[in-house]
């Protein structure tokens, strides 16, 4: 067999390859061989039918299916040979298929990158260092409880986030208009649900009282037919409900699966739970940060087979998330290419760390992750055994650990600076710090 290579572009390879003619024939025999004996012919014995009747019947798709497998196989022996790693299936471009004649074809393909992982002195890391403090215990107990609020009828003016039973018809030109009209909604003034003005002006009102709201849809409202357009909504109120925030006591404690502790063993809990938070927001950060610095660092070029494949997992993945009849397919990909891009990028980065490393998953930090997720249920050791169990949420934990050891490596050589801050500021999102 004859190979030659050819570099059409920095990942694009173009292998000409010769097959002998000799192999090709032995292949199609060895096909008509297995089809004599179980062709059944009517007026031929089974296994009994002359070769050349099998030939005259059979030996083009022999002939056809032969070349595919010795394509095939020829294939996987010219990229092991010239030591190439395809990033997809190749493109086969045949020049010569005429029988009694050596195969000729060709095949188009591109190769994963060659690259070494660098720069890692080059990356500034913030690692935020933080604290539970009493405070923010209290405002999360106080968020636990605005969660749980419950509402009673209150025979008074509604005042904001009361809870309004309301009826209303909304008209634009004096016309009703689809989904502008209501019965029985609960609003809470306040909560921004509606328009803007349409809360505001139900502040006040009480049950049995009809208001007329004059207001206008924002510019940039979802639905462009009513967008930057006057409105009127002709509003009743049924009942006006107060909130009430539930007692810290066993019966609210109970909600959370915690009984028989009281209010310190509540508190202690919730502790444990918002330590477990604020470890994983900090670790989240500083992750993102060392993903962001490898991607400035290395840049590399994508193979289009792996960002079409990419772009694919993420249509699909968007049809689950929010539904309806679309197909994945119908969705551009344009929408996904960016973030397509980022991920190959770097999984391509992240296995090259681990190669050049020999980094392997710390079995010792599996068993503690797995364990820190456990601690969230009321029965951990049963949870850790399910891990231990199912190989394939193993195999998903250690490539956590194993990305989490890529994230000490890089830490090693990188500037790092450490900044004490809050409970709040180092559990808020990296966006919307970012905003403020």
């Amino acid at each position: 067999m004859q190979v030659s290579v050819e570099n059409t572009t920095a990942l694009e390879r173009r292998l000409s390859i010769t097959v002998p003619a000799e192999r090709i024939e032995t292949a199609v025999n060895k096909r008509l061989q297995q089809t004599a004996q179980k062709a059944k012919i009517a007026g031929f014995r089974p296994g009994k039918v002359p070769m050349s009747e099998i030939k005259r019947r059979f030996g083009a798709d022999a002939r056809q299916e032969a070349v595919g497998d010795v394509i095939q196989a020829s294939f996987y022996e010219a990229v092991v040979e010239q030591k190439l790693n395809p990033a997809g299936s190749p493109s086969i471009e045949p020049k010569s298929l005429e029988a009694g004649k050596d195969l000729e074809y060709v095949a188009v393909f591109e190769v994963f990158p060659e690259f070494e992982v660098a720069g890692f002195d080059g990356i500034a890391i913030e690692r935020l260092s933080a604290e539970v403090a009493d405070s923010d215990l209290d405002n999360m107990l106080e968020i636990l409880r605005k969660q749980n609020t419950r509402f009673e009828v209150a025979e008074r003016a509604a005042q904001n986030e009361d809870q309004l039973n309301i009826d209303f018809v909304g008209k634009v030109d004096g016309e009703a208009f689809a989904g502008g009209s209501a019965k029985g909604t609960q609003l809470v003034l306040g909560s921004n649900r509606m328009i803007p003005g349409f809360e505001d002006g139900l502040v006040g009102a009480k049950a049995g009282e009809e208001r007329v709201l004059s207001l206008t849809f924002p510019a940039d409202y979802q639905n462009l037919d009513l967008a930057g357009k006057a409105a009127e909504f002709t509003v009743t109120v049924n009942s006006v409900s107060e909130p009430k925030l539930p007692e810290l006591n066993e019966a609210f404690f109970a909600q959370f699966g915690i009984k028989e502790t009281g209010i310190e063993g509540f508190r202690t809990e919730v502790r444990k739970n918002m330590e477990r938070e604020l470890r994983q927001a900090i670790k989240s950060k500083v992750k993102n940060q060392v993903m962001d610095g490898l991607l400035a660092t290395n840049p590399i070029e994508v193979p289009k087979a792996l960002l079409s494949n990419e772009v694919d997992r993420l249509r699909v993945q968007a049809v689950q998330q929010f539904g309806g009849n679309i197909k994945p397919d119908q969705l551009p990909a344009e929408l996904f290419e960016e973030q397509a891009k980022r991920r190959v990028v770097l999984g391509l980065i992240v296995a090259e760390v681990v190669k050049q490393f020999d980094l392997k998953p710390d079995e010792d930090r599996v068993r503690e992750m797995i364990q820190e997720m456990a601690s969230a249920y009321q029965e951990p050791e049963q949870v850790v055994a399910w891990y231990y169990k199912n190989d394939q949420q193993l195999n998903e934990v250690r490539s956590v650990v194993l990305e989490e050891q890529v994230v000490d490596t890089v830490l090693q050589k990188a500037k790092v600076t450490d900044k004490a801050v809050s409970y709040e500021e180092a559990v808020k999102p990296a966006e919307a710090a970012q905003a403020d």
